[in-house]
């Protein structure tokens, strides 16, 4: 079944290996948290087990309280908690806004072999744990996972202008770190100015809108930095080519002064 199907609630639907794929794990993992009672069984299409954007973003969830470091055991207390009492389909249209990707792009599988021929002679060791501690890729078993095809395309169009792979990695080190304090900054708003205060928890009638709330919210952030990102490059080129071209130009206006007199 094609991921882009619609559904009968014209969402999309997903077998079980198009929904690993497009949340970056593996069927084994989405059997698991089945089995573990964290994400909820599949529906059915006759004799075929289908999945929905709700399946989705819970397993987003699933996958990101995971990367947080808690256990399967915690996440089923407050997947339980979070549910007690509340309505289902109010409760999983917060969670699929809340865990819903930023980017459109499908994370992309590698073998090693792949990989060693994109890093060509720098593919060393050490260069390929940087690239996994940067999270550019992640090992999965005799593969990596390319969480962002982009990034990888960026990466190649950089080499390929003569720009060497350590300054390649280092760029995207730096990259990563700005944007992981902007995204500190917009949640610190968030949660100082949007949230009551205190140890609160949405009730039944708070979910609805806190979910129409960040939709609202959720595109604020891209808008910001994109628009910010744009008023830098246009003032930091202005002043490069200045640097950069302005003695060159100056030169030639004043050769072009001598040769005249």
């Amino acid at each position: 079944m094609d991921p882009d199907t619609a559904g009968s609630g014209g969402g999309r639907e997903y077998r079980v290996d198009d929904l690993a794929r497009v949340a970056g794990t593996t069927v084994g993992n989405v059997r698991v948290y089945q089995d573990r009672g964290l994400l909820p069984p599949p529906l059915r299409r006759g004799r075929v087990a289908v999945y929905t954007e709700a399946h989705l973003a819970r397993l987003r969830l699933i996958l990101g309280l995971l990367g947080r470091g808690y256990a399967f055991a915690q996440i089923g207390e407050m997947l339980a908690a979070w549910a007690e009492g509340r309505d289902l389909g109010d409760l999983l249209g917060l969670e699929e806004v809340i865990t819903q990707p930023w980017s459109d792009e499908v994370p992309q599988r590698m073998s090693l072999a792949e990989v060693t021929r994109e890093f060509g002679k720098y593919a060393s060791p050490a260069t390929i744990s940087r690239a996994l501690r940067l999270g550019v890729v992640e090992r999965e078993g005799a593969h990596v996972l390319v969480r962002s095809p982009r990034l990888l395309q960026a990466g190649r169009e950089l080499l390929s202008a003569g720009v060497p792979m350590p300054v390649v990695l280092e760029i995207a080190e730096q990259v990563k770190r700005h944007t992981d304090e902007l995204a500190g900054l917009f949640l610190e708003l968030v949660d100082r100015h949007v949230l009551p205060d205190g140890d609160w928890t949405p009730s039944a009638e708070e979910v609805p809108e806190l979910t129409a709330q960040a939709k609202r919210l959720r595109p604020l952030a891209q808008s910001a930095v994109a628009a910010s990102l744009a008023a830098s490059m246009s003032r930091e080129l202005q002043d490069w080519l200045a640097a950069r071209f302005g003695p060159l130009l100056q030169q030639r206006e004043d050769d072009s002064a001598e040769s005249t007199s």
